[in-house]
């Protein structure tokens, strides 16, 4: 009897351990695809023609994985106006620009003396993307306003 109760518990715990072992996985399950959002610095809301205003930016991310590329595009649906990075390249819309730095700097200059809207989407290799707008109403001179 005693041999009875001995071969059975050494059956369950053989069973107990090949359920244990087949419900694990020896697949590593890294994480690729983190969230992220882009940070920028209040800007003025009123900007005259030919002047430029630096919008600083910093992308926040919720993890990191060092594969992960960013890219940046710029679509102006209302104004003129020049959108460049800190290092000088200009921008053509909707065209996709590497991101090389978490923080960076984007220079605005007016080319118009009417309402500016655009929008500045950063993207990465996964698809996911994150979405700016920016606004600028007209800001005459001083001395034009004098004038009249």
């Amino acid at each position: 009897m005693k041999k009875i109760i001995s071969n059975m518990f050494v059956c369950g715990c053989m069973l107990a351990a090949f359920f244990c072992l087949v419900a694990c996985s020896d697949e590593l399950d890294v994480q690729q695809v983190y969230p992220f959002k882009v940070e920028t610095m209040p800007v003025p809301g009123r900007i005259a023609k030919g002047e430029t205003v630096e919008i600083r930016c910093e992308l926040e991310k919720d993890g990191d994985y060092r594969n992960t590329v960013y890219t940046i595009r710029f679509f102006q649906f209302e104004g003129t106006g020049t959108l460049k990075t800190e290092s000088g390249i200009v921008f053509h819309p909707n065209d996709r620009y590497l991101l090389e730095n978490e923080k960076f700097r984007l220079y605005y200059t007016s080319g118009c003396e009417t309402t500016q809207n655009f929008i500045v989407v950063v993207e990465d290799n996964n698809r996911q993307s994150y979405e700016m707008e920016f606004s600028f109403n007209n800001r005459k001179d001083t001395a034009d306003t004098e004038k009249t």
